[in-house]
């Protein structure tokens, strides 16, 4: 990755955090958020609980203010007929009319929570800019940004353009000084900037890596359009910001600033193409609120989330605000494992054991119930997932989690929980979607494992089955081995929900072994290989594969062509057992200097090629 030097960006993200406490002055900071704004579409890289995720982390740093914190309204049909047309929106009620804008063909009741989820989008929106021209401060709304929707149609899943219904309302009530759109998502503010073509008293300004020919003939009255290309770094994107933006609000002298703070330019976005850093994102935020809180300026300003693709994608909006919140300081969010599991631990403490168990609360001295008893002349067999979980008890753990409910959002119901206790490799859960009960969810097989490492007992996941029967592979997520569907898009969720059990029983961590490399270079997050002669083989092997895409990547091992410098073999995939540890006792053995040791001291020792 090249870009500016790590000195030049912190002394500049320095500068700007020395600079914000004057900027921000007595300005509030409103968010607007409602659970509404999450909706599950399968095989899409968009993280429906971003901005829940961001609100956890702000609320866990005690900077959250409950009175900040407003709920939305659906934008109404006739906010969105200001800006679209109707006969674009009677369309949307035609049946497949969003396969087109989502590139999903979807149910008709999956149809109906997209359209809302932007409904309430644009109300976000709406009811953001109301709230900043209201206490001439920031109002963030933890959704929006759907700048690729047309007067006339949508484009790249996005609906509504909730930002040209929230300047069409300010309008109709009245409103009528200079507005300025400041759009810095990796993709062009197309329809934005069709939209407000012919209104001289709106300026779109967008950064982007290539402008997009929808709009590329229309000539735009109040417009700066800049397309950087592909392959953009640190330097080139922090100069073009710098440059741009400031005549632009000095010519233009807007009254009210919306910012669609894009997250999709980092460099580990899964759908940019841009290798912008975590530190330079900051940096270009803290830039834009200086250009609104320039001298005597003081401009009302309305900040949506855009753009941001993948699991990470609401660090960056977090890290952004918490500066905006803790005068100028930014602090560092969590990893989203971590966030992930603290919020499952939150979660798991308001559950009782006898709700996990089904037992009734202990009340005699022995704590002993007529199932451990059993009856006369007869013997019990395991009525329990692990000895612990009931049926209703693993179906709570999963309802208080919200996974049932994101798989109902994806059209899945009724869902069906059932298990088998009587294979002797481990007890087996199933889910099951649909009154037929022929759409296979989540399959999971488990035991306790006391013997892969003396004196420690660990989770063994012996199978582990999560996908989607209704969801079809597309070039961007190609179909895997092992794979009869795509995933489900919660693996992080079940992992999660595994340390959990771990908590639970009193088990120092988890051991899997993958079948397929794709399997273990995806658990990398959570696992670690327990041997350091296979964590060392698996580095090497990834520093011969690196730069492929991971299907890419598991094809090449598949086909045996990796092959071993040295002696000229192909690489053939073997069971290595990758463990995730919960407790100190097992922590000791997978990390720390002595396994890192062993392990560089392996990786050494082996080298593989790629084979055409």
């Amino acid at each position: 990755m090249t870009g500016l030097p790590g000195g030049a960006v912190a002394r500049t993200v320095r500068r700007g955090r020395r600079r914000l406490g004057e900027l921000l002055g007595r300005s509030t900071v409103d968010f607007v958020h409602t659970r509404r704004y999450q909706v599950e579409l399968p095989g899409v890289l968009y993280d429906p609980r971003r901005g829940e995720q961001i609100l956890a982390f702000l609320d866990s740093t005690g900077l959250l203010g409950r009175r900040s914190l407003h709920a939305p309204s659906p934008a109404t049909f006739r906010q969105l007929r200001r800006v679209h047309t109707d006969d674009y929106l009677d369309s949307l009620n035609l049946p497949g009319a969003l396969t087109r804008v989502v590139g999903l063909t979807l149910s008709e009741e999956l149809a109906d929570r997209v359209l809302a989820t932007q409904r309430f989008m644009a109300g976000g929106t709406i009811r953001a800019a109301a709230l900043a021209l209201k206490s001439r401060g920031l109002a963030v709304t933890l959704g929006g940004g759907l700048h690729h929707a047309f007067a006339d149609k949508g484009e790249r899943f996005c609906v509504y353009n909730d930002v040209a219904a929230a300047i069409a309302e300010l309008r109709a009530l009245g409103f009528d000084s200079r507005i300025l759109v400041v759009d810095l998502d990796v993709h062009d503010g197309d329809g934005t900037r069709a939209i407000f073509a012919r209104d001289p008293t709106v300026h779109t300004f967008s950064i982007h890596n290539r402008t997009s020919e929808n709009v590329e003939a229309v000539e735009t009255v109040e417009a700066t359009t800049i397309e950087l290309g592909f392959g953009v770094d640190d330097a080139t994107y922090l100069d073009a910001v710098r440059s741009r933006l400031p005549p632009v609000f000095a010519a233009f002298q807007p009254a009210l600033v919306l910012y669609l703070a894009g997250a999709d330019p980092a460099a580990d976005d899964q759908i940019g193409d841009w290798k912008i850093s975590a530190a330079a994102l900051l940096e270009r935020d803290l830039f834009v609120l200086s250009c609104v809180r320039d001298g005597d300026r003081r401009l009302p300003l309305v900040i949506t989330l855009a753009g941001g693709y993948g699991l990470n994608a609401w660090r960056y909006s977090a890290r952004f605000f918490s500066c905006l919140l803790n005068g100028g300081r930014a602090l560092e969010p969590p990893s989203t494992e971590e966030a992930l599991l603290t919020r499952y631990r939150r979660l798991a403490r308001e559950l009782e054991p006898h709700e996990l168990t089904g037992e009734p609360r202990r009340t005699d001295d022995w704590g002993l119930t007529a199932d451990d008893l059993g009856s006369v002349g007869e013997l019990h067999g395991p009525r329990r997932f692990l000895g612990y979980y009931s049926p209703q008890g693993l179906e709570l753990a999963l309802e208080r989690a919200g996974l049932l409910d994101r798989l109902r959002g994806l059209g899945f119901e009724p869902l069906t929980l059932e298990m088998d206790l009587d294979n002797p490799t481990g007890d087996t859960v199933r889910l099951y979607g649909g009154a037929a009960r022929r759409e296979l969810l989540i399959e999971a097989r488990a035991r306790i494992d006391r013997g892969t490492l003396p004196g420690l007992a660990l989770l063994r996941v012996e199978w582990l089955l999560l996908q989607n029967p209704r969801a079809e592979f597309t070039a961007d997520r190609p179909r895997l081995p092992g794979q009869s569907h795509p995933g489900l898009g919660i693996s992080q969720d079940i992992v999660a929900l595994l340390i959990l059990a771990c908590d639970r029983l009193q088990l120092d961590g988890l051991v899997f072994v993958p079948a397929y490399y794709h399997s273990a270079s995806q658990g990398r997050k959570w696992l670690r290989f327990l041997a350091p002669r296979d964590e060392g083989v698996f580095r090497a092997l990834r520093e011969a594969l690196h730069g492929l895409p991971l299907s890419e990547a598991t094809r090449a091992v598949a086909e045996k062509r990796v092959v071993d410098t040295r002696t000229g073999e192909p690489f053939v995939w073997r069971p290595m057992p990758m463990v995730m540890p919960v407790t100190d006792r097992l922590r000791t053995l997978v990390e720390g200097e002595e396994y890192e040791g062993k392990v560089v001291t392996e990786a050494g020792r082996h080298a593989f090629r790629l084979e055409a």
